[in-house]
């Protein structure tokens, strides 16, 4: 890998944000191409950490830190990308549902799915199933991602999703969910087209998802 890659790669893996601005600054200054200091040097460090989470090596502050190095870096490269007229690997709408005011997950789920590639439209929290279904309708969204920390809060997944069916949109996304209370249980029997159990899975589910390798019944 090249050096400058390198940089950026272990300063994401660190938690370094001033290092992984600084990398990519380094990088733009070459004739390194924005895709190239995306895929190689952002993209698969964020991979690895996701490695790291699942291995038990990393626990959730080591891979926020790290998302949010990456998010730093990747606001300086948007320009570059935009210009080069690179593409994101798919657009996800992410929001905590109606009557939920947690964020702290679904935070770190968009920050990781953003450090994947992917172009994320955070709706916040507490989010009618109108304002998905307007993501859906004028945004291009490929997935929605549904999240719920409360188990009151739970049913309002059920509720979104039959909403986007009653406006004729179901079959434009995958529908993904997840949060503490939720399963893979609870997200085959509203629908869901995948579950995740935690930040560091969501960007393989989406990929999978947009490749067609899941099915609705996953």
């Amino acid at each position: 890998m090249d050096e400058k890659l390198t940089t950026i790669y272990d300063a994401i893996l660190d938690g370094n944000v001033t290092g992984a601005k600084d990398g990519v600054q380094a990088a733009l200054a070459t004739d390194l191409q924005p895709e190239v200091i995306l895929n190689d040097g952002m993209i698969s460090a964020m991979k690895e950490v996701g490695r790291r989470f699942e291995a038990g090596d990393y626990y959730v502050p080591e891979m926020l830190v790290a998302a949010l190095a990456m998010q730093a870096a990747l606001s300086l490269l948007k320009p570059s990308l935009v210009a080069g007229n690179v593409k994101s690997s798919g657009k996800v709408a992410i929001g905590t549902v109606k009557g939920d005011l947690h964020d702290i997950g679904k935070n770190l789920v968009a920050l990781m799915l953003e450090g994947a590639g992917f172009e994320v439209k955070d709706l916040g929290v507490d989010v009618a199933p109108e304002k998905f279904i307007e993501a859906i309708a004028n945004e291009d969204v490929n997935i929605v991602a549904l999240s719920a920390l409360l188990t009151t809060t739970m049913p309002h997944m059920k509720t979104t999703i039959e909403a986007i069916e009653q406006a004729g949109l179901r079959d434009r996304v995958r529908i993904i969910v997840g949060g503490a209370p939720v399963t893979q249980s609870y997200a085959s029997e509203i629908g869901a087209d995948g579950f995740s159990a935690d930040a560091s899975s969501a960007p393989g589910l989406v990929e999978s998802l947009l490749e067609g390798r899941m099915t609705k019944e996953v």
